[in-house]
C-alpha cells in the first residue's frame, strides 16, 4: 500500500490506510481511509498526559544510527546475551507494514548488539537487538520540539535547517515529552484535510488515551486544515505545523524513517557541541 521514493533518502510513502492520529484535533475525528499511492506519506499521530512529567531530554548527538529489520518482525531480548524481551511484528506498529520497513533509533552499540528505542508503549521503552539483524544507516537530521514555546526545530548536524510554530497537545490531553524517532510517513487522500498533505507516525504514544478512532493512540506531526490553531494547546496530542512547512520536510529534506525526534517540556533540549 505504499512505494519507495528515490529522491526521498529511503522514505517509505504510503496511501492513509486506516490512518488514525490521536493528537490532531481537540476532538476525535473521523477515521480515514485510502489506497496506497507512489508519493510522501503522512502517519499516524497521539496524545499526551494530563500533567505530564518534567522531561529531561538527555544531550543529542549530531549524528544517529537507524537500524532497519531484515524481516517484518524482530526478537528483542533484555540485555547483551539476554533473554528473550519480546517479539516485535510490523502488523502491530505500522500502519502499512507490507510496504513499511520496521525501523529503530539505536540507543548504544556493546558487543555486536543494539540497544534501540522500541514503537511500543510505554514511552521511551528500549531492548536489545542483534546487530546482525539488522542493516544500518546514518543521518545527520534531527528534530527538536519545543512544548512551551510552540517550536519545532530541525537540525542537520549543527545547523538549524527549518524552525517553524507548532501547535500541540491540550492539558487534558497534552504532547509528552521524551526522546522518540519517525517511525512512518503516510499520505491523506486529500491535502485539504484535518491531518494536511502528509503525516509522520512517531514511535510514542498518548499517556493518557489508550486508542482513538479506533486505533492505537500514536504521536504525530502533521500538516492542518485550521493554520490559525498553530501557536495554541489544541490537540490530543499531535504536533501540527503549517501545510507547507510538512511538505518542505517532506519533499526537500526527506527526514528518514528513524530520524530522532526530540520534544522537551522546556523550549528545546540542549544541544551538543
Amino acid at each position: 500500500m505504499s512505494a519507495w521514493i528515490g529522491p526521498m533518502r529511503g522514505l517509505a510513502i504510503a496511501g492513509l490506510a486506516a490512518l488514525v492520529l490521536a493528537g490532531c484535533s481537540g476532538d476525535p475525528e473521523p477515521e480515514v481511509s485510502d489506497t496506497a499511492q507512489p508519493q510522501p506519506q503522512p502517519s499516524i499521530s497521539a496524545t499526551g498526559p494530563t500533567g505530564s512529567p518534567e522531561v529531561e531530554i538527555p544531550q543529542v548527538v549530531q549524528q544517529s544510527t537507524i537500524a532497519t529489520a531484515v524481516d517484518g518482525a524482530i526478537t528483542v531480548y533484555d540485555g547483551v546475551d539476554g533473554g528473550v524481551q519480546q517479539e516485535i511484528n510490523a502488523d502491530d506498529v505500522l500502519s502499512v507494514p507490507d510496504s513499511t520497513p520496521l525501523t529503530f533509533l539505536v540507543k548504544s552499540v556493546e558487543d555486536g548488539w543494539l540497544e534501540v528505542y522500541l514503537p511500543i508503549r510505554p514511552n521511551e521503552s528500549t531492548g536489545w537487538i542483534p546487530a546482525d539483524s539488522v542493516t544500518l544507516t546514518s543521518t545527520d537530521y534531527r528534530v527538536e520540539i519545543g512544548l512551551d514555546d510552540f517550536t519545532l526545530t530541525v537540525y542537520e548536524g549543527n545547523d538549524a535547517v527549518v524552525s517553524t510554530p507548532i501547535g500541540v497537545g491540550t492539558d487534558e490531553r497534552p504532547t509528552p515529552g521524551g526522546v522518540y524517532y519517525i517511525r512512518e510517513l503516510l499520505q491523506p487522500p486529500t491535502d485539504d484535510g484535518p491531518y494536511g498533505p502528509y503525516a509522520y507516525g512517531l514511535s510514542g504514544y498518548s499517556p493518557v488515551l489508550e486508542t482513538f478512532n479506533g486505533g492505537e493512540a500514536i504521536i504525530g506531526m502533521h500538516g492542518t486544515n485550521d493554520p490559525d490553531s498553530i501557536g495554541e494547546y489544541v490537540s490530543s496530542g499531535c504536533i501540527r505545523m503549517e501545510n507547507d512547512v510538512i511538505t518542505e520536510l517532506v519533499n526537500d529534506y526527506g527526514l528518514p524513517l528513524g530520524t530522532p525526534v526530540y520534544i522537551s517540556e522546556d523550549a528545546a533540549p540542549v544541544t551538543s557541541a
